[in-house]
């Protein structure tokens, strides 16, 4: 399956930490990233991410992109609800493409979390009916 991955400044370590956490589930799927996000999981993972450009850059518009033609089977956007900074990315964009296109998206830890554990169980596999 194909997983977006973006953070927040503010949330970046928290999704280094969640990617280390769930290293073993992650490695089965492809990762996508926005560009600083995915050069900070590679370095503490290990694992292999396509890296799109920085999410003020441009890469929150690929990701999007890859969402509207139903490419994505699960989004991750650990977000920063309190401080938001002008050049972050904003979440809205993303959420409504989510919302379109019935692909499953969390903006916090505990939903995060709750995805990661229905991916390893097979509970997104209705995902795969969309690629055929």
């Amino acid at each position: 399956m194909n997983i977006g991955l973006v953070a927040h400044d503010a949330k970046k370590k928290l999704m280094q930490n969640f990617c280390i956490a769930y290293r073993g589930i992650l490695s089965n799927h492809n990762l996508y990233a926005t560009g600083t996000t995915g050069r900070l999981i590679e370095e503490v993972t290990n694992l292999n991410i396509h890296k799109y450009l920085a999410g003020h850059l441009g890469g929150v518009q690929q990701l999007g992109a890859e969402i509207e033609h139903n490419l994505m089977d699960l989004v991750i956007f650990l977000r920063d609800p309190v401080t938001s900074k002008s050049h972050e990315p904003n979440v809205d964009h993303i959420v409504r493409l989510c919302d379109m296109h019935n692909i499953p998206l969390a903006t916090n830890l505990a939903t995060a979390e709750l995805l990661i554990k229905s991916l390893e169980r097979g509970d997104l596999e209705w995902r795969e009916m969309y690629h055929r």
